[in-house]
């Protein structure tokens, strides 16, 4: 079990990359106190636990549902996965897990942008949904793995929201595009194996 809570806390630390969502965090609460700042990140982050943790709970539901079976949400989620690490193998945002122009400048003229676009689509965008509902209908120690294992990021995220002015002072962006292209390369790896785990699910006598 603890192999399994650490492959996935890599997992959705590469996906949710806090780190290089600390520049985006600041210009988002750009005219904020540090008050407002951490406020807001407190929000974002519980906001972003309930969603991830009823898609985990509702994900064999949705699935029946609409006639999805995992393994094909395995090679979808993959393909989206490996275009999030694409972009951070190149350091710059994905679309799938950062807000366009125009969500900026909506967020940037409202008082509370804690849902959107912090916790909608950069902290619980749909990479990581994709990577907690790809888990969501094995046992009862795996869906608390993986809650763990969010749960963990999700802490992490808030501290480094918490300082985000004085750790990015401190890394500078030459720093955080390191950090960015390290996580695109193993969140690639973990991608490629989500997709042939899907195939072969799939297509069991290839």
């Amino acid at each position: 079990m603890l192999a399994l809570i650490l492959k996935l806390t890599i997992s959705f630390f590469a996906v949710m990359n806090p780190l290089g969502n600390i520049p985006i965090f600041i210009t988002l609460t750009n005219d904020y106190s540090i008050q407002e700042r951490r406020h807001s990140a407190r929000k974002a982050v519980i906001i972003s636990f309930i969603i991830l943790t009823l898609f985990l709970l509702l994900g064999s539901f949705i699935f029946s549902a609409f006639g999805i079976t995992i393994h094909a949400f395995r090679v979808a989620g993959g393909i989206l996965i490996f275009g999030i690490a694409y972009s951070l193998l190149h350091a710059k945002p994905s679309n799938a897990q950062s807000p366009h122009s125009h969500e900026q400048k909506a967020a940037a003229s409202q008082n509370d942008i804690s849902i959107t676009p912090l916790a909608l689509p950069i902290m619980a965008g749909p990479g990581t949904i994709a990577t907690v509902m790809s888990h969501s209908s094995y046992s009862i120690a795996n869906l608390g793995s993986v809650l763990i294992s969010y749960t963990l990021i999700l802490g992490v995220t808030f501290i480094l929201f918490y300082y985000s002015t004085a750790i990015i002072k401190k890394l500078g962006q030459n720093g955080l595009n390191v950090i960015s292209r390290l996580m695109g390369l193993i969140l690639a790896v973990m991608a490629i194996q989500m997709i042939a785990e899907g195939v072969h699910g799939l297509f069991p006598h290839l």
